[in-house]
């Protein structure tokens, strides 16, 4: 499966993102914690040098915990301020606040010596599609500041957006790169709904799931699905699985199309477990 997906809209954001950086004394990147390295833009790193940089650890609720305190500790050794966050809940917001004033320690101290005082933090927060930009912002804020939605794409223009007097947040667009060298990438990103689910085949996207999880959950899969083992090939567990679930389609055969869609979804909304598609040594 080659997975690429580069709307013409990321070319002109990653540009404006570049002229905006000048603008901002942090950048908070928010990520899968699913899918924490492959939901990394590689570009960030270069865009945002020497710039103080905060990591959200997004839809931590949903991710493995043990091994989202290896990916937050990864990131600390690497000089990012990081925080587990699950983005619509209001509670985690005062720990982002936290650690946004521990982060621009030394620009408020740059300030007071130059006799700037309460001037706000200015924060551009990045990422890529669909990984909940714009509910951290709405949350953060406790309004509707951004737009949202439940697919790639729905921020297009950078926005301004003032909360009081303490931190002003810039939304940008969800930016992928034009080309993915390491297609198991692609396909973690697609399993977690980063790439629109219109350019990829469901079916396929299934399969390396499920073979996933029988290497890496396999008693989660069996749960879910009432399995009693998962040995053997990928598409005998979707097989397996259209039977429990009923997707049958005409003549008696599996209807994959749906299995694969119910798969997806259980994974996307937690319904198979807490799971994280990558470990730091990898």
């Amino acid at each position: 499966m080659n997975i690429q997906w580069y709307p013409g809209h990321m070319t002109k954001a990653k540009r404006n993102m570049q002229e905006d950086m000048r603008l901002v004394d942090l950048v908070i990147e928010l990520l899968d914690a699913r899918v924490p390295s492959g939901s990394r833009n590689p570009d960030i790193d270069r865009l945002a040098a020497g710039k103080a940089r905060l990591v959200l650890l997004n839809k931590s609720d949903l991710a493995d915990p043990q091994r989202s305190q290896m990916w937050k500790a990864w990131f600390e050794k690497r000089g990012c301020h990081t925080v587990l966050l699950d983005s619509r809940a209001s509670g985690a917001m005062k720990e982002v606040r936290r650690v946004i004033e521990e982060a621009c320690a030394q620009k408020r101290e740059r300030d007071r010596r130059r006799g700037i005082l309460n001037r706000p933090v200015r924060a551009m927060v990045v990422g890529i599609p669909n990984v909940g930009k714009s509910t951290f912002i709405n949350t953060f804020a406790g309004r509707a500041a951004a737009r949202t939605g439940d697919k790639p794409g729905v921020t297009r223009g950078n926005q301004w957006i003032r909360l009081g007097k303490g931190v002003e947040l810039l939304d940008t667009p969800g930016i992928l790169w034009p080309k993915f060298e390491d297609q198991e990438v692609g396909c973690r990103l697609a399993v977690a709904g980063a790439i629109s689910d219109t350019i990829v085949d469901p079916a396929e996207l299934a399969l390396w799931l499920i073979s996933f999880l029988q290497r890496e959950y396999p008693q989660l899969l069996c749960a879910r699905y009432g399995l009693e083992g998962v040995e053997g090939e990928a598409v005998a567990i979707l097989d397996k699985i259209a039977a429990v679930r009923g997707c049958i389609g005409k003549g008696g055969e599996p209807d994959y199309g749906r299995t694969a869609r119910l798969i997806l979804e259980d994974f996307r909304d937690g319904r198979l477990g807490r799971i994280t598609l990558e470990a730091p040594e990898e």
